[in-house]
């Protein structure tokens, strides 16, 4: 539910500002605020999974969320007459969502170290983990179907309420324990996680963590860019907006099928650091051949497939890579482990979003072109694709070379 609130109108971006009377730039905004929100609050995420558990974690983000949700519908009430001031309703209600994101997206390492026992961590954490891009793929076919014009945005804020309010009430009243009666695993029964400061520099003087989290941090940043630009990046070769809304369907439905088989092998074989890398080389190869053919018109067929292959090896890694950051900085809490590799891949996402749209070029408009244009015609995205493709390649071949841990949780057990 978090995940749908962030993008409710990034598939709606134009019919927004209409309705708001307010810039695209400014419905962009309310997307980058979850994103610059969760760099500092993440550090408070991980702190409140590690020091006060996960029962609290879950209920304050429920209650977060469903506050937020309630807050955004007020922006939209005709007999409360906010004129220009709904917008800013809107924001803020944005922000509290906001806020609940860290607390749940840090939260399935803990609950797989928690209630499940180690052969099976790995599955949890998937399970966890891909109700992520599960939300994304709801509201980028949802609001379209909601929003066929600018008048129904109050039925979507509605729509998108009603999940929250339920996971809220069902958070409230279904959690009654922080750990299960008898711990699953022998980690969880010595669960003694360092405290969180001490846990954090643990993992700063850590190498294999560093290099781990600055190699996944990279590869969620250009995930979160490869599915905010999609769009632009295809519509200037010509392909329908419906198209691109099929790539990111199919990056995301593959994603999900390959984080799925990979979850079940690793707790079978625990070959975490093998699959971690062939499946790293494996996306970054997708990417390449993505540049490329992204750059020349009527190749849908090639493209859908490159997207799901892109999706399929890419999303694999995350919850793999989430376990394995936690068996290389074991005894560190599991929420401060995951929780920093994320803060890492919001400031890598932001950086590389401000950086491939600086390197877009304006060119002169092409009849073939499908893209919705600004004064100054369309824009030619060759440049920012290449460096996507390379900078994974780059990140890729660093992992594979210079990656070793040894698993340390798993030892801890045995």
């Amino acid at each position: 539910s978090t995940l749908q609130l962030w993008l409710t109108f990034a598939p709606v971006a134009d019919k927004a500002a209409a309705y708001f009377h307010v810039s695209l730039e400014m419905v962009n905004w309310l997307s980058i605020v979850y994103l610059l929100i969760s760099i500092p609050f993440g550090l408070v995420a991980t702190w409140v999974l590690d020091s006060v558990g996960l029962r609290c974690a879950v209920i304050l983000s429920a209650w977060l969320n469903m506050t937020g949700s309630i807050i955004r519908m007020l922006s939209v009430l005709k007999f409360l007459s906010l004129g220009s001031q709904s917008y800013w309703y809107l924001f803020i209600g944005q922000c509290l969502c906001a806020l609940a994101q860290p607390l749940i997206i840090f939260s399935p390492t803990k609950l797989a170290a928690l209630w499940f026992p180690d052969h099976q961590r790995a599955t949890a954490n998937m399970i966890a983990s891909m109700s992520n891009p599960l939300g994304i793929l709801i509201a980028n076919v949802l609001s379209p179907a909601l929003v066929p014009e600018g008048k129904h945005i109050p039925l979507m804020l509605g729509v998108y309420a009603i999940p929250a309010v339920t996971a809220c009430a069902l958070a409230t009243v279904g959690i009654h324990e922080k750990v299960p009666p008898t711990p699953p695993s022998a980690s969880a029964t010595n669960s003694t996680s360092q405290p969180f400061l001490t846990g954090l520099k643990m993992l700063l003087r850590n190498k294999p963590y560093i290099m781990l989290a600055v190699c996944f941090g990279g590869g969620i940043g250009m995930f979160t860019c490869f599915s905010a630009l999609l769009e632009q990046i295809l519509c200037e070769k010509g392909y329908s907006n419906e198209f691109a809304g099929l790539n990111g369907a199919l990056f995301t439905v593959c994603g999900l099928l390959g984080a799925f088989l990979l979850g079940l092998y690793v707790d079978r074989t625990r070959k975490f650091i093998e699959s971690t890398k062939i499946c790293f080389c494996l996306s970054a190869l997708a990417s390449i051949v993505f540049a490329v053919t992204s750059r020349f018109r009527h190749q849908a067929v090639m493209l859908a497939i490159t997207s799901s292959l892109f999706g399929f090896f890419g999303f694999a890694i995350y919850p793999i890579a989430m376990e394995l950051a936690v068996e290389c900085s074991y005894p560190v809490g599991e929420g401060t482990s995951t929780g920093l590799i994320f803060v890492a891949s919001q400031i890598e996402g932001v950086i590389l979003m401000i950086l491939l749209q600086a390197l877009t070029v304006r060119v002169s408009e092409d009849p073939s072109s499908t893209c919705a244009l600004d004064q100054d015609g369309a824009l030619d995205w060759t440049t920012p694709v290449l460096v996507l493709a390379g900078l994974c390649s780059a990140m890729a071949c660093f992992y594979v070379i210079f990656f070793h841990t040894d698993y340390k949780r798993l030892h801890a057990e045995t």
